[in-house]
């Protein structure tokens, strides 16, 4: 069924539509029509998680101190300029409103037509409030967060019935370094507001701004560079230098790494680094200069690796050993590399992951590029030829308590096929 356009069609005829294909689906019995697949994906995450489609109960609201404390730290606060010249000038003449949400599912702006605000009000889309996919059901704020890619939600297609007098179109917002989620934009409104060409939309400004986000990177990488020339020109030995995240921006006497794994809390003093061993670590403008002490070699010993896919859309990678700890977000695509590496430990071909994943041995390219990002930050930890974790490396997988909520977004074959199973040794 092409929801968009039968609602272009006729908005009336498209609700009562969705509103039997929700009612027969939540009694059980057969649908005059099947929902979208990624709303019957959602709708089944829900019916598992227990959310009650006739009741919308959430969390309390944040505190406008909080509200502001979350928006202060907020990489989105930088792209809120382009989200607004985007898409708010055509949305007030819509009887629109553009929504952005952090990472956690909590509205941190709200702007546009004052009319449509106020409605807003009426739903709980209020600054401050939850809309995790898990907390108030299938919505343009939380499904696109938990599958990570633009979505439009109309009418009866939200699980809980006292939004399906709403629509909604949002689009994930990550961090273009590492793929790490910062939140959603949402652009949303009553029933009769619905467009097809909604979500494209909202999918392009949400592009945009990722590659702004990007620039900034760029840019700020430029000027701790420009810090950096004549302090390592001075030295002898190894030497780098990293923003405050440890993303690269010179080198001296060592092969270029894109991104090092820095210890928490770093400061300045004697460090452990795993990039370099035993160093100095001295601040500069921006980030820090890492230099590695004369003679001492690289901490050797094994490293113990934690696969933590307990929490939805919270998927990390724990390393500690000689070299400090750290750990890292993982992506959906990495998360299940990982895990089925965790389940192989004698390692995967990348025609072999390549069926895993996509079902096709021969989609050998795409895997090999994305085991060259893990690689990035894993490193010695993780060989290939097959891809396997290092022999000296003790892995742990932490599971969800419901076998059906292990990597729920996934449609790798082999992780339909492991759902349930033991963790492995």
């Amino acid at each position: 069924m092409d929801v968009t356009q039968l609602a272009a069609g006729d908005t009336k005829r498209a609700a009562r539509v969705l509103s039997e294909v929700r009612s027969a689906r939540l009694s059980g019995r057969p649908a005059p029509v099947p929902p979208r697949r990624v709303i019957e994906q959602s709708w089944e995450r829900m019916l598992r998680s227990g959310v009650d489609p006739d009741h919308d109960f959430r969390a309390a609201l944040l505190s406008r101190e909080e509200v502001q404390r979350r928006r202060e730290r907020s990489a989105l606060r930088h792209v809120l300029p382009v989200l607004r010249e985007g898409l708010l000038g055509f949305a007030d003449v819509a009887h629109h409103i553009m929504v952005v949400a952090d990472e956690e599912g909590r509205v941190l702006w709200r702007e546009g037509s004052a009319p449509v605000l106020r409605k807003a009000d009426g739903l709980g889309f209020e600054l401050g409030a939850d809309w995790r996919e898990d907390v108030v059901g299938t919505n343009g704020l939380g499904t696109p967060a938990v599958v990570r890619r633009p979505v439009q939600v109309f009418a009866s297609e939200h699980f809980v019935r006292s939004q399906a007098v709403w629509t909604c179109a949002g689009a994930p917002l990550t961090d273009p370094r590492d793929g790490r989620l910062l939140g959603v934009v949402d652009v949303s409104g009553p029933l009769e507001t619905m467009h097809p060409a909604t979500l494209a939309w909202v999918d392009s400004v949400a592009k945009l701004a990722e590659a702004r986000l990007r620039e900034r990177h760029l840019e700020s990488l430029e000027r701790l560079r420009a810090v950096a020339a004549p302090v390592l020109a001075r030295l002898e030995g190894r030497a780098l230098v990293v923003d405050r995240d440890g993303w690269t921006a010179a080198v001296s006497g060592t092969p270029y790494t894109r991104r090092v794994a820095l210890p928490k809390s770093l400061a300045a003093g004697p460090r452990w680094v795993p990039a370099l061993g035993l160093c100095s670590v001295e601040p500069l403008a921006g980030g820090w200069l890492l230099r590695a002490a004369a003679g001492e070699p690289e901490p050797r010993g094994a490293a113990g690796i934690v696969l933590d896919l307990r929490q939805a859309r919270r998927w990390t990678v724990a390393v500690s050993g000689g070299a400090g700890s750290w750990t890292r977000e993982l992506s959906p695509r990495h998360a299940e590399l990982l895990y089925l590496l965790a389940v192989h430990r004698a390692g995967r071909s990348a025609s072999d992951l390549a069926g895993d994943v996509f079902g096709d041995p021969a989609r050998t390219v795409t895997v090999r590029a994305e085991m060259s990002r893990v690689r990035r930050y894993l490193g010695a930890l993780l060989e290939h030829r097959p891809y396997r974790f290092a022999e000296d490396a003790e892995a742990e997988v932490l599971l969800p308590d419901d076998p059906n909520d292990l990597l729920p977004h996934s449609t790798a074959p082999a992780v339909g096929r492991l759902r349930g199973a033991a963790p492995p040794p």
